[in-house]
């Protein structure tokens, strides 16, 4: 074989390897990867209950309420548009409060309602996570 074809055979081996490696990367990364949804992105999804998600929004005001001695919190999480309820048992944020931003891991119950393992509050009073921004800033022309 020619050099000039050596190299060739090489440029494209080295092509399908990198394609293959990034193929395989992207079907791994696939499977596990949990997505941020807000809510008016859960009316318009269908999110089979128990499935882990990543949810957020602003925790709406007056909501809030404790049972089990402090320990499950119910709330509601909106986007000014929708609003979906969340359960949580454990150990609240201390930042947790009331028109803040959150963001939960979970999975919903069969009732539609999101039954959190972690919550995440913001960490000072200008900060918003990225995803709950951006999703109010999706909905805030659809609000009258």
């Amino acid at each position: 074989m020619k050099p000039k074809q050596q190299r060739l055979v090489l440029v494209l081996a080295a092509i399908g390897a990198i394609t293959a490696a990034g193929a395989i990367g992207l079907s791994a990364i696939g499977d596990t990867a949990t997505y941020f949804y807000a809510p008016s992105d859960l009316a318009k999804a269908r999110i089979a209950p128990g499935k882990a998600i990543r949810f957020g929004g602003l925790v709406e005001p007056g909501s809030v309420s404790k049972a089990d001695g402090g320990l499950t919190l119910a709330f509601r999480v909106t986007d000014n548009a929708e609003t979906t309820p969340i359960r949580f048992t454990g150990i609240v944020p201390d930042l947790f409060r009331e028109g803040q931003g959150i963001i939960a891991e979970g999975s919903f119950d069969t009732s539609g309602t999101f039954i959190a393992t972690t919550l995440l509050a913001k960490h000072d009073e200008t900060y918003m996570p990225p995803e709950v921004a951006g999703a109010l800033h999706k909905t805030a022309g659809k609000v009258e």
